[in-house]
């Protein structure tokens, strides 16, 4: 449906007669003179550097979520692939060859690494695995300029105050001398280099570790690698500690507890009988440590215990599924470990717009889902096992279209 809605969006704005086209661009001129200049002079963009970036910017109509002026956004049922099937995201091809890939560059970059490990705290394989994930390391594709992805989206898109700022701190990274407008590449949504950083994570962010005086994401790999280290680091990575563990949870363990809010020291998960996997005890440096019960699909898939670290890598990306998929894929660049144990059973479709109907519901109970936005995270997961508690029903701990006919 989103593939449609995409291909439609794209013919009708692509069928536009010149003279609609015309109209747009001058329209865009005249934005990009007032209102955008405005915000960048001060943001302390130099006209300068305004007018070399600005003076080629070709609007992008194919990409997804425009907005024409004057017209309305279109409501659209949308549903999240994420978190309808996980195991489509957990390919097991995908993953063996990232996996493969990634150890071999591990071994390659080892004093590389090294370095970078000893100067932020942030282990090898982590950073290797946000590298696979993020741009396959480095090899795929990055075709968009990433100034007219932004500028395109700061003045049609559905979020324009977003990719404004966006675009502007694109600016300022030109400015510095960093990159040329012309080499500044990225994805469809504005995401650059290698480690796919937005512009304003880039100011934050990326470092120069190779010590040329440029910090290249483009073409550095060690710019890139140790950018992704000091995101992390400054995210809050806490060194000596792991990401998570799969683990087995006893039969009267109630799926309804996981949450940051709700962590206690992994030695008390071990006392009511929470075990690994792999048959090992949990490492002693993490027993007196926090610890939290993750269940990205409820009682139909995997159960972590997991640590902080779990929640700084959700920074990079805020998806459960993202940071176990750079925490199962950093195990196996290191470990050699394979696929998580348990089996991913819940593949039932279902609607955003169905999912935030039950997040509705439940607010009018008193539950607090986190938020209807339609993505069921661990908030939502945990006050329909709660109402299916109190209701005598079994729980599962995730939205299924049953659920959608009994929370009424």
């Amino acid at each position: 449906m989103q593939r449609l809605i995409l291909l439609i969006t794209i013919l009708c704005l692509s069928s536009l007669p010149l003279s609609a086209n015309t109209a747009l661009d001058k329209q865009f001129a005249n934005w990009a003179k007032s209102d955008l200049w405005r915000e960048a002079r001060a943001a302390g963009v130099s006209k300068r550097t305004f007018n070399r970036a600005m003076a080629n910017v070709s609007l992008n109509l194919k990409l997804p979520d425009l907005v024409l002026p004057g017209a309305k956004p279109k409501t659209q049922r949308q549903s999240q692939a994420e978190f309808r099937s996980p195991a489509k995201y957990f390919s097991q091809k995908r993953l063996r060859g990232l996996a493969s890939a990634g150890n071999q560059l591990l071994i390659k970059n080892q004093k590389l690494l090294a370095r970078i490990e000893k100067k932020y705290g942030v282990p090898s394989g982590v950073i290797l695995a946000i590298w696979g994930r993020e741009s396959g390391y480095g090899r795929a594709a990055i075709p968009y300029s990433v100034v007219d992805v932004l500028a395109t989206k700061a003045f049609l898109s559905t979020r324009k105050d977003f990719f404004k700022r966006e675009l502007i701190a694109a600016l300022q990274i030109i400015q510095s001398g960093d990159v040329p407008a012309s080499k500044m590449k990225g994805s469809w949504a504005g995401a650059m280099g290698q480690p796919q950083f937005m512009p304003s994570s880039y100011l934050r962010f990326a470092v120069d570790f190779d010590g040329d005086g440029k910090r290249d994401i483009w073409n550095s790999t060690a710019d890139s690698l140790a950018s992704i280290a000091n995101y992390l680091l400054q995210s809050g990575w806490q060194t000596n500690r792991d990401w998570g563990f799969e683990v087995t949870l006893p039969n009267r363990a109630n799926c309804a507890r996981e949450g940051p809010d709700r962590a206690k020291p992994i030695s008390s998960w071990v006392q009511e009988g929470v075990t690994r996997v792999s048959g090992r005890p949990f490492p002693t440096i993490e027993m007196p440590q926090s610890g939290m019960l993750i269940l990205p699909a409820g009682v139909s898939g995997p159960e972590f215990i997991v640590t902080p670290n779990f929640y700084v890598i959700k920074e990079y990306n805020n998806s459960d599924l993202y940071a176990l998929f750079v925490g199962n894929l950093a195990d196996r660049i290191v470990y050699g470990m394979d696929d998580f144990k348990a089996p991913w059973k819940n593949n039932e479709v279902m609607l955003r717009s169905d999912i935030r109907t039950i997040q509705q519901r439940l607010e009018k109970k008193g539950y607090d889902v986190g938020g209807a936005d339609g993505l069921p995270g661990f908030k939502t997961r945990r006050s329909i096992g709660e109402w299916q508690a109190k209701n005598n029903i079994r729980q599962t701990c995730f939205p299924n279209n049953k659920l959608l006919k009994q929370i009424r």
